[in-house]
């Protein structure tokens, strides 16, 4: 088991490479990026400002609760507004990405394989991976950056609204507060991490779609696979990430 799994990761790598590689490889498929990069933003947009107002409205209250027990309402805004840049928002995104986009870039190269198209296409002398897999790698990462945006946005609007109007706040002191805790590299390092989520997500659902096994109920086992290993990647990157932007740098007034 554990020498199956190394020999997994160690695929798993190697297509990351390979991508990398092949990104700045020529002729570069932009229509099939375009189509791409459309599809995950038209399954993801809506979703990602859905659920962002909810996880604004949490993290407010919670944290709107927790500084009035200590005496430290001012920070509300700050405090609230720094969770959701730089931790909810991005991982809202990659789960998104990876739930839905992820999963339809799983099930379609997946498809493909069991049909041998792929083969096909190695027979006439055309790299499945630069044609097929980096558009696909390259939109979710797109996406991901500019739904991240979006995410925080809506997420801080949220969080906005429910500390001033059911909490009491005043919009002031949300302001000053955010205004003095926040810097730049705080929404810096949360773009960062939606970008590596996004390559991410596309890297895990392209090798899983590559790899199906057992024909079509292969393909419908590999994208449920593709999803749940891509959740545990994100929270473990996400928990690296963090604690090395918290070492490099350090807070506002610090």
């Amino acid at each position: 088991m554990i020498t199956g799994a190394l020999r997994e990761t160690g695929r798993l790598f190697a297509l990351a490479a390979e991508v990398s590689r092949a990104v700045f490889r020529r002729p570069f498929q932009f229509r099939e990026f375009t189509q791409q990069f459309w599809f995950v933003a038209s399954v993801t947009i809506l979703p990602a400002a859905l659920v962002s107002i909810p996880f604004g409205a949490v993290i407010a209250l919670q944290v709107g609760s927790l500084t009035q027990q200590l005496g430290a309402q001012s920070f509300t805004g700050g405090a609230s507004v720094l969770a959701v840049v730089q931790q909810a928002s991005p991982l809202i995104v990659a789960l998104l990405i990876a739930g839905a986009g992820g999963s339809a870039i799983c099930a379609d190269l997946g498809s493909r394989t069991i049909r041998e198209e792929l083969d096909a296409m190695e027979v006439m002398g055309v790299s499945p991976v630069q044609r097929l897999v980096v558009p696909r790698v390259l939109a979710a990462m797109g996406v991901a950056v500019l739904l991240n945006g979006l995410v925080s946005v809506v997420g801080i609007l949220g969080g906005y609204f429910f500390n001033v109007v059911m909490q009491g706040g005043t919009p002031g002191a949300y302001l000053s507060s955010f205004s003095a805790l926040a810097q730049l590299p705080d929404l810096y390092v949360s773009e960062l991490k939606a970008l590596v989520f996004g390559f991410i997500a596309g890297i895990v659902a392209a090798y899983r779609g590559l790899n199906p096994r057992g024909g079509p109920k292969g393909v419908g086992d590999a994208v449920n696979q593709s999803v749940v290993i891509t959740f545990l990647l994100l929270f473990f990157v996400n928990m690296v990430m963090t604690a090395v932007y918290l070492r490099i740098v350090p807070p506002k007034g610090g």
